[in-house]
């Protein structure tokens, strides 16, 4: 048995071993975007924005916001790292120490800057993260996935700045039903993979989700999630989709059961034969997963689930209810 995320039980994730996996996604960081283990979004405190910043900074940053920069962004941490290549899907998301209360949001989103080349329209959304408050959580994203190849730079008012690429685009769409992942690399289907999904009543989330990181190995407990012995140890080639705990993930079950049935516990599983582990050297933070024909869509605080939200609604949960446009960058 290999995955212990449930949508009807919506256990809160918790590891057996949790030093030795903070310890894991500390190395991660750098490469992989690792996710905090307390936020689906808390990846990286803001460091000192400083002049030697290898690209500029937007055009329209220059000029300062008329009111005055929110204390709330000292501190701040943002989602992705400096210099990063990520996913078309990938949000900017940043997190604050402290619940931003409603009277002063309109006046973080105003100094939170994101510029883009080419230029492309965006928003700033309000989320209710998992594990965090209402009010601590605000993210950026575009009306549609990003386009491939595009640069980004967010500047967190005066106290930061962050840099990164859009790389190649990449789908992976999951069908519960037919119990089949197709993958897509810039529009294009490229490859079938047979996999087997959340049983029902322990069914995998439907809806879009976004990979937050990946580790070569995860330990599983379903003592944790109050499931019992029902399985407990490593798993392999570990492709983290929410912060309650689904994965795409090697499955020894899957070597029977892929293509025919579903019988995990809420993850997709893979099978042994060197599936999961090549789908694993593909795939980045950023790369979007898609679940189809299966129940309970995916919350947008649980992981990166912002695509979820329509673009009407993701501009009413903006302060200032409204898009821009990231200046080109010069």
């Amino acid at each position: 048995m290999s995955t212990y995320d449930s949508p009807g039980r919506r256990p809160r994730r918790r590891y057996s071993v949790a030093a030795a996996l903070t310890a894991a996604c500390t190395l991660l960081l750098a490469a992989t975007g690792c996710a905090s283990t307390t936020s689906s979004s808390a990846t990286e405190p803001t460091t000192p924005a400083g002049k030697n910043a290898h690209r500029p900074a937007p055009a329209h940053s220059r000029t300062a916001p008329a009111v005055p920069e929110p204390a709330a962004l000292a501190g701040a941490r943002v989602n992705v790292g400096e210099g990063a290549t990520v996913g078309v899907g990938m949000p900017i998301s940043v997190t604050f120490a402290h619940a931003v209360p409603e009277s002063q949001r309109a006046a973080v989103e105003h100094w939170l800057t994101v510029g883009t080349e080419p230029s492309a329209k965006g928003a700033w959304s309000w989320v209710k993260d998992r594990n965090l408050l209402d009010g601590q959580r605000v993210d950026y994203r575009p009306p549609a996935y990003w386009k491939p190849g595009t640069r980004v730079t967010l500047r967190v008012g005066t106290q930061a700045v962050r840099h990164f690429t859009v790389g190649r685009s990449l789908v992976a769409t999951v069908d519960v039903g037919r119990h089949m992942m197709t993958v897509e690399e810039d529009g294009k289907p490229t490859t079938r993979i047979p996999v087997t999904a959340g049983r029902p009543g322990l069914d995998t989330w439907n809806g879009t989700m976004v990979v937050m990181d990946k580790q070569p190995k995860v330990y599983m407990d379903s003592r944790t999630v109050g499931l019992g012995d029902a399985y407990h140890g490593y798993y392999a080639w570990a492709v983290h989709i929410t912060t309650s705990g689904t994965y795409v993930h090697q499955n020894p079950n899957a070597n029977t059961y892929a293509g025919r049935s579903n019988v995990t516990h809420g993850c997709v599983g893979l099978a042994t034969d060197g599936t999961a582990e090549r789908f694993y050297q593909r795939v980045m933070p950023g790369d979007v997963i898609r679940v189809t024909g299966s129940k309970e869509t995916v919350e947008a605080g649980n992981g990166y689930g912002d695509w979820n939200v329509g673009w009407s609604e993701w501009l009413s949960h903006s302060a200032t209810h409204k898009g821009g446009t990231g200046a080109s960058q010069s």
